[in-house]
């Protein structure tokens, strides 16, 4: 994607990417706290989906028709398909047509439309406040906020996660990788020209190089941006991130180019002692999905071992690094300025408690609560999240294949989450960026052998000045 200069703020609403998951899908159910009203004449809202599945149409609707039915709201859903999702946005921006609500956004796209002043930050602090701040992770809300303007309603969130053979570790009496020094430790023991020893994105071009390797970078202090808004990709951090990872990649992984498929099978062959990967394998690595089922030689009799038999790592730590973090995404839904304020609050908080659970059913591998529970029960929904069912082909709940430590690893992730330029208040030139990911391409180069680290780092950090520049 190129980028030009001068032009408007309003137009990077068509630039930035929605890379992540604009979801909105749910099933049928009921919860506690939150959501009833007297009903009456409420105005009635339309509601913004990206997710034009058929079968999560109905699901959604199934949880609305419960909704107008307790509080007399009306709703219009509208499906917007992903790949014409900016486009309409920027249009309906522009004409003044927005919808009420748009759920659920990603933490780059909250920003870009708080840029804007196309969200209304007092209604979604209302509903925040109805709800509890206790009751939602303290990081997710930092995330979703620009000082005391609540930008959106955090809703849930998914993690990229280091996954670990359990059975290999334990056997070689190795301990969880939780650091640098553990992951090439780690590595160097168990790498064989069977078995690589970790296994992870490299490929350019692709926006999940940048997720995995943003992931491994936060840990040793490596930011895309400072507080003040300068460009801090070349910074001395940045760069031993990146020898770090080739190190990694060039010494005790397989050769060549990784993208999101070969990562995970290697892994799912039983090829790879650890991967990066996001929360989405998980139903997979269980068995539940037909194209994309486990075929390490012990998943033949047990479909379910690398399920069993794997560990999470959430939070990484660098040698330059002050505390552990992950690369992750908090999904919300927004409240936009000038939309039917009080109709639209009903509608989140509904969906945020009465329909909570069953709108993180959609996919629990993918959605992990960011709200555990509420005033009667703190840990209601982070209960009913272990059991939901999870998979594609086949539904089962996580829980029937991971230990109580793995899932309490998972619902912990969020504190650790970090995301690049976000909280520097830098969203938009995060979103802008994922059209070009110099930073993929700074891994891919430094990776394969064609440029050093701090070469790399210096280009990478020139792109990212550039882009920012074409934002102002």
């Amino acid at each position: 994607m190129t980028i030009t200069r001068g032009r408007s703020k309003l137009a990077v609403l068509a630039a930035a990417s929605l890379t992540v998951a604009l979801l909105a899908g749910c099933t049928q159910g009921g919860d506690s706290d939150g959501g009833s009203t007297d009903g009456g004449n409420a105005e009635a809202i339309t509601v913004w989906t990206a997710d034009t599945l058929p079968d999560r149409v109905a699901k959604t609707k199934e949880i609305i028709a419960k909704f107008t039915e307790e509080t007399g709201v009306e709703v219009e859903l509208v499906g917007v398909p992903e790949d014409q999702f900016n486009q309409v946005l920027t249009s309906s921006a522009a004409a003044g047509d927005l919808p009420d609500v748009i759920g659920s956004i990603s933490l780059a796209q909250v920003r870009t439309l708080a840029a804007n002043d196309l969200v209304d930050p007092a209604a979604n602090k209302t509903v925040v406040e109805n709800l509890g701040e206790d009751t939602f992770t303290k990081r997710a809300l930092e995330l979703t906020r620009d000082g005391d303007e609540q930008l959106s309603v955090p809703d849930s969130s998914w993690q990229q996660l280091l996954y670990y053979r359990k059975d290999l570790f334990d056997k070689a009496g190795i301990t969880a990788p939780k650091t640098y020094d553990d992951i090439k430790a780690a590595a160097e023991k168990l790498d064989s020209p069977e078995l690589a020893g970790l296994v992870a994105a490299n490929k350019p071009g692709e926006a999940f190089t940048q997720q995995t390797f943003e992931h491994i970078a936060q840990g040793n202090g490596c930011e895309m941006v400072n507080d003040q808004g300068d460009i801090t990709f070349d910074s001395p951090e940045c760069v031993k991130a990146l020898e770090f990872y080739r190190d990694m990649l060039k010494n005790y992984s397989v050769p060549g180019a990784q993208d999101v498929d070969t990562v995970r099978a290697s892994y799912f062959s039983g090829k790879a002692a650890m991967a990066i990967w996001s929360t989405f394998i998980l139903d997979e690595m269980a068995g539940l999905r037909d194209d994309a089922m486990p075929t390490c030689p012990e998943c033949k009799a047990d479909p379910a071992f690398l399920a069993k038999n794997t560990g999470v790592v959430t939070g990484i730590q660098g040698p330059d690094g002050d505390q552990p973090a992950q690369f992750g995404e908090v999904v919300s839904w927004t409240i936009t300025e000038g939309s039917a304020t009080e109709s639209a609050q009903k509608f989140v908080e509904y969906f945020m408690s009465t329909g909570y659970a069953d709108w993180l059913s959609i996919a629990p591998e993918g959605r992990l609560p960011v709200r555990a529970g509420n005033a009667d029960n703190g840990t209601e929904y982070a209960d009913k999240w272990k059991d939901m069912p999870a998979g594609v082909d086949r539904k089962e709940p996580l829980g029937k294949f991971y230990s109580e430590d793995v899932l309490s690893i998972l619902q912990k992730g969020p504190d650790e989450l970090k995301r690049w330029g976000i909280t520097q208040g830098q969203g938009d030139l995060v979103g802008a960026a994922l059209g070009e990911l110099p930073v993929a391409k700074a891994v891919s180069d430094v990776t394969s052998g064609g440029v050093d680290a701090e070469k790399a780092a210096k280009q990478a950090a020139e792109t990212l000045r550039s882009i920012q520049g074409s934002l102002k």
